[in-house]
């Protein structure tokens, strides 16, 4: 039925309008109440839509960031846990080394096999070091932390070969024998003490590093986030006061239609 088919008087006309208009009215202050947001599309403020998305965006793309700081933070630690073993073992070894001064030639033998058993140890607790594919006990390893969206800040660890090669721990020369070969051994675990000691505080340092900025880009997250609410946030009590006010309007509509109606069939009476 076209438009025109119908024909309404003037009054009923308006009512109707004004009823259309507060149903529109409603839905909306309903989607702002359940939502809690007044711009939900870049129709309601293109300006404040746009600007509260890029910052969620950049909060987003921040986030990503954060995850893979936990992550060089949990390769770190795994790193320095495996320092610790190495450095008891090391701790260990001198033990043997220090027990064979004053042992006889055969005691000697058997420990500085006990030492040669304990590098092994110390290889394989280097290689057991590792977090995700990483390991900064492996020669060469290292990992770049991105701290910022577009990569253009960021932090490279580099790690360090934390086996006997590369800490120069060398296997127990001649059964240890004679004093000169106990004295080689405690100098080369000496020197791998101080290699361990270094490079743990290297690595402490870069984890720090990487700690102060995760909890810098939680603060920031935070901040991106709230300033996108504030943009696009509804007040509620002022919407619940709209939704009341609506609901009277569309009442009085609803009372006002009816009159029309009523009036037009006081009129129809006059032709009864």
């Amino acid at each position: 039925m076209a438009i025109n088919d119908v024909t309404l008087a003037g009054g009923m006309r308006n009512n109707l309008v004004s009823l259309q208009t507060v149903s529109a009215l409603q839905a909306r202050t309903t989607e702002r109440l359940s939502t809690g947001k007044r711009v939900n599309s870049a129709v309601d403020d293109p300006s404040a839509y746009f600007a509260a998305q890029n910052s969620m965006n950049r909060a987003n793309d921040l986030a990503a960031r954060k995850n893979s700081m936990g992550e060089a933070i949990q390769t770190v630690k795994a790193a320095l846990q495996g320092i610790d073993g190495i450095t008891n073992l090391i701790q260990q070894a001198k033990g043997l080394a220090a027990s064979a001064r004053s042992a006889t030639g055969t005691d000697r033998a058997a420990l500085a096999t006990q030492f040669d058993s304990l590098r092994g140890q110390i290889d394989k607790l280097a290689g057991d070091s590792s977090y995700k594919g990483t390991n900064f006990l492996a020669n060469g390893s290292s990992l770049k932390v991105d701290f910022n969206e577009s990569g253009t800040s960021s932090l490279t660890i580099s790690g360090f070969d934390g086996s006997t090669t590369g800490l120069s721990v060398a296997a127990a020369q001649n059964a240890w024998v004679a004093d000169a070969d106990i004295d080689a051994a405690v100098t080369n675990l000496d020197s791998a003490l101080s290699t361990l000691r270094v490079n743990a505080q290297k690595l402490s340092s870069n984890n720090g590093v990487v700690t102060s900025r995760q909890d810098f880009t939680t603060n920031m997250i935070n901040t991106l986030t709230a300033g996108a609410d504030q943009l696009t946030a509804a007040d509620t009590n002022e919407e619940g006061a709209n939704m009341l006010a609506l609901q009277t309007r569309q009442q009085l509509g609803i009372v006002a239609l009816q009159l029309s109606s009523q009036a037009q069939q006081s009129v129809m009476k006059l032709f009864g």
